[in-house]
């Protein structure tokens, strides 16, 4: 039986002839690897500035806000069934003037931003510190189910509820907390100056 000797292989690169007419491996220098990093963190900041400056947050990319103006086109349809507005009426912006007609009705406002939840119920994205939502203790990812005695099943339901109720006088909203607890609050509902 012949016996052969156990060589170990050379490692690739560093075997006889291997780096015959090679440079040496060139690796980023320190000042290449700062300037990256740089660049990359300029990158990121001026991502974020222009997502902050757009309006949009991180948290609310994909989602549909209910704001003032949706609220008062809301309000002007449930206010009169069947009746159409005039374009004029839809397309005016807001005065800063003082309004003094009597015939001027005050919507109710929550001051929060909500949103439809994948079951019954509108979930909250967003709350207007300082706010009537703000002060009954409602905070982001808690889900409305009911203001007062009108049930919500979607942000729009929401909406309707809250321009129906008094400004100035307490709500209650049944609420589900992200927790997976329910509580009930008491909010007075302002209106938008």
């Amino acid at each position: 039986m012949e016996q052969t000797a156990l060589r170990p292989k050379p490692i690739p690169g560093q075997g006889p002839g291997d780096r015959a007419g090679r440079p040496p491996a060139r690796r980023p220098g320190p000042a290449r690897r700062r300037r990256r990093r740089l660049t990359t963190v300029l990158t990121g900041l001026l991502v974020g500035a222009v997502l902050v400056l757009s309006g949009a947050g991180l948290g609310a990319l994909g989602t549909t806000v209910i704001g003032m103006s949706r609220l008062a086109e809301l309000r002007q349809h449930t206010a009169a069934p069947g009746a159409t507005a005039s374009p004029t009426a839809v397309a005016a912006p807001p005065s800063t003037a003082p309004s003094t007609a009597p015939s001027a009705r005050v919507t109710a406002t929550l001051g929060v931003e909500a949103v439809d939840d994948e079951g019954p119920g509108a979930r909250v994205v967003g709350v207007h510190v300082p706010g009537p939502g703000y002060a009954a203790g409602l905070v982001r990812g808690d889900v409305l189910l009911a203001v007062g005695r009108a049930r919500v099943d979607s942000a729009a339901d929401l909406a309707r509820a809250v321009a129906g109720a008094r400004p100035g006088s307490a709500v209650r909203l049944t609420v589900r907390h992200a927790s997976g607890g329910y509580q009930q609050l008491t909010a007075v509902p302002g209106v938008v100056t």
